[in-house]
């Protein structure tokens, strides 16, 4: 743990309420992003996280380097990299700026962002895993490259599954109404409106919808109240955007 520790931090992310501490640092010639547990309640999510790394590959998604095991749960080791999280969320509020730079470029450079998220889901639902508390805080964007990255994954769960809880953790902003229903099954339907409200707010403008018609008629079937009325899967929702796309 000698080479990962705080004491080497070159940055630190400490104000954060989700119950764990990271930072960067550099070893071996390269940066590094680590993430510990400081509270009890949040090992089981970076148990999580290192359980979907295990079975999710995609360029979207920062791939998991190592799991240090200690005394206060496990350390996860990252690469590094470069960009801005579109929501800084701290204890001190929000800070969407990184968004609103996002938003007023144009809207080709929102659209290939919300391809590569969409494409990163296709293979979590593939490997049997459901969206938990995601929202634009967990998109890390290189406004350089155009490369958006998927961090903070620790409330995906494998799916689908029974809510034995009042609610799941995450922002009412981008969750689906069966996330705060005891009892509620929680499946791929629910990641489609989790999707559908992603694609919403990179596509908004400061003033209104920047997109089609056709691409705003996905939004609006993804985000259905209503789990019956949305598309039935991850992919199936990638299609009808794709689909859209092409016509716009």
């Amino acid at each position: 743990m000698e080479h990962w520790g705080i004491g080497r931090a070159f940055a630190v992310f400490d104000a954060q309420d989700s119950g764990c501490r990271s930072w960067g640092v550099e070893h071996a010639g390269q940066r590094w992003f680590v993430k510990t547990a400081v509270q009890p309640s949040a090992r089981a999510g970076l148990a999580r996280a290192a359980a979907l790394h295990a079975v999710v590959r995609h360029d979207a998604v920062v791939p998991l380097s190592m799991v240090l095991d200690g005394t206060d749960g496990p350390t996860l080791v990252y690469p590094w990299r470069e960009g801005e999280v579109l929501n800084r969320a701290t204890t001190a509020g929000s800070d969407r700026s990184a968004l609103l730079r996002l938003q007023r470029e144009p809207v080709q450079r929102a659209v290939r962002v919300v391809d590569q998220v969409l494409q990163a889901h296709r293979a979590v639902a593939a490997a049997g895993w459901v969206i938990g508390d995601l929202y634009d805080g967990c998109l890390l964007y290189d406004a350089d490259s155009g490369r958006v990255s998927l961090i903070d994954l620790d409330e995906y769960r494998p799916g689908p599954f029974v809510l034995s809880s009042q609610r799941l953790p995450g922002s009412k902003r981008y969750m689906a109404p069966e996330e705060m229903v005891r009892g509620a099954v929680i499946d791929y339907r629910t990641s489609v409106f989790a999707l559908g409200r992603v694609v919403q707010h990179l596509l908004d403008g400061p003033r209104e919808w920047r997109g089609s018609a056709q691409q705003w008629a996905v939004v609006e079937r993804a985000t259905q109240p209503s789990p019956q009325r949305r598309y039935p899967g991850v992919a199936e929702l990638v299609a009808a955007w794709e689909q859209a796309c092409a016509r716009a």
